[in-house]
């Protein structure tokens, strides 16, 4: 578990590490630019998980399920909002069952953390969490959708059972102006940063904004993106937008 300087978490905890390019929203992924990064340091749990091509980290496929790990959270004493596998995909068609049962038996003991699940496949998660799994209370479950293309996503997630439904919009590369937000208490959006970001269109916000308007849905401004995203900045409309999903723990 680390510290983390995403603005809508606290720390990052990753039972898992790796994950397999689903869709257009993985092409620039910072999670395998940085797995290779890792790799070249020498870091066990990292190697042969991203190669080389075309001169960019591309994932191999190949998944590394950190049974180590599993302990961090019992050790972090005071409560704070962990983003669960910041560098892999808890709900990859690789990950076992058995070991999402593991995951989720350490959030169930330690209630004091607010656990937060983004995964590209919640068709996935749907079909597992809905056969004998409880529903936590301090487990957010999200789907990432980053254009038309995947809003079936947003359907899957409206499927799952769960405390709190969120859906990331990042990076937002395209209009999501045919879905609709009704089920969902979260919305973050974000554009995408770092070497080859896709230009963010003011109106793809405008179009969450209002659908997030619409449903009541707590809306997250994460970032303009950009090569330079802290120049950037992240005002929408001329303020900050940092609401979070109503709790009812």
């Amino acid at each position: 578990m680390s510290e983390t300087s995403i603005e809508w978490t606290d720390a990052t905890w990753n039972p898992v590490a790796g994950c397999t390019i689903l869709s257009a929203g993985c092409t620039n992924c910072y999670a395998m630019r940085m797995a290779a990064r890792l790799d070249a340091m020498g870091v066990e749990k990292y190697r042969g998980l991203t190669r080389k091509t075309g001169g960019r980290a591309k994932w191999t496929g190949k998944i590394f399920l950190d049974d180590a790990a599993l302990a961090i959270p019992f050790g972090w004493s005071r409560p704070r909002s962990i983003f669960v596998n910041s560098m892999s995909d808890l709900f990859h068609p690789d990950v076992p069952v058995q070991f999402i049962e593991k995951v989720w038996s350490v959030m169930g003991a330690t209630r004091r953390h607010t656990f937060q699940i983004l995964t590209k496949r919640p068709d996935r998660m749907a079909n597992i969490l809905s056969n004998g799994f409880d529903v936590l209370p301090n487990v957010w479950l999200g789907t990432s959708v980053e254009n038309d293309e995947v809003l079936g996503r947003l359907d899957d997630l409206r499927a799952v059972p769960a405390a709190i439904r969120f859906v990331s919009f990042e990076p937002l590369i395209g209009s999501v102006a045919g879905g609709q937000m009704s089920g969902i208490d979260w919305a973050i959006v974000g554009g995408e940063s770092g070497p080859n970001s896709r230009p963010l269109d003011p109106v793809w916000i405008d179009e969450i904004f209002d659908m997030c308007f619409a449903a009541k849905t707590a809306f997250f401004f994460k970032q303009w993106g950009g090569t330079n995203k802290k120049a950037a900045g992240r005002a929408y409309r001329g303020q900050t937008w940092d609401e979070m999903p109503a709790l009812s723990m």
